[in-house]
């Protein structure tokens, strides 16, 4: 019942502050990244529930076309950017250079290194163009995730989810952890920093990352009204979190 109630207090903020961002045409861009099962899709959709389809758009882009590997990488996501007054997410971004792709070879080394180089002046520019950026890194041990990739199997409702990469994400765990630190140190910066959410427990993680997203984003009026998140579950990343624990291994 605690869940619940916390969820729909939550969610009544989420309106609030989206007629905020429809009235004053207000740019929201949230990244969602993380290793497979962390449970993306289940924070997204408890964001957008109730919010207004035709001001947020999730975006989950398959894989590239011919065409689209000849372009410019940045260019594909572009046509999905907010403009004003709307609420953009990401699940899965342009920081799949970052993870997926160098792991499995899906690109070279010299396109991963190139793409860490200019993701932070990307996201300056976007930055400059009026549009606030919240980039969400969704940890999980290994054990859980081995638990939810199983259930995906088992249970008919959740096909869809299941993929031929799932059987990747535990066998290659140290190359994405190894991918993963070289993302943060990276490509975390003072005008689009990463914040690591725990996911073991995903009622908290969900009810923490909308906490951070009314903190981060919202009017004083909004976000005052909402309890901070706990920063056991949801932290600001540094250089630090690499070694001290705080970062699954």
């Amino acid at each position: 019942m605690g869940y619940k109630k916390d969820l729909r207090d939550l969610q009544i903020a989420l309106v609030r502050y989206q007629q905020w961002v429809i009235k004053t045409g207000a740019k929201a861009l949230i990244i969602f990244e993380g290793r497979d099962g962390a449970g993306k899709d289940g924070s997204i959709k408890r964001i957008t529930e109730h919010l207004a389809p035709r001001n947020t758009r999730a975006i989950s882009l398959p894989k590239p076309s011919d065409r689209e590997r000849s372009q410019w990488y940045f260019q594909r996501y572009v046509r999905h950017l907010p403009s004003a007054g709307d609420v953009v997410i990401f699940n899965r971004s342009w920081y799949n250079r970052a993870g997926v792709e160098p792991v499995m070879g899906f690109c070279t080394d010299r396109e991963h290194e190139e793409f860490l180089r200019d993701v932070p002046a990307f996201e300056r520019m976007l930055e400059e163009g009026g549009a606030r950026i919240v980039k969400l890194w969704l940890d999980i041990s290994k054990k859980e995730q081995a638990r939810r990739l199983d259930d995906r199997r088992d249970d008919p409702l959740k096909q869809l989810k299941v993929s031929d990469l799932d059987a990747e994400a535990q066998r290659r765990w140290k190359d994405y952890s190894k991918a993963r630190d070289e993302m943060l140190k990276r490509t975390s910066t003072p005008i689009a920093p990463w914040y690591v959410v725990h996911t073991d427990e995903k009622k908290q993680a969900r009810l923490n990352v909308i906490r951070h997203l009314l903190h981060t984003l919202a009017p004083a009026d909004i976000a005052g009204e909402i309890e901070a998140p706990d920063p056991a579950v949801l932290f600001p990343f540094e250089e630090t979190a690499l070694t001290d624990g705080r970062l699954f291994r």
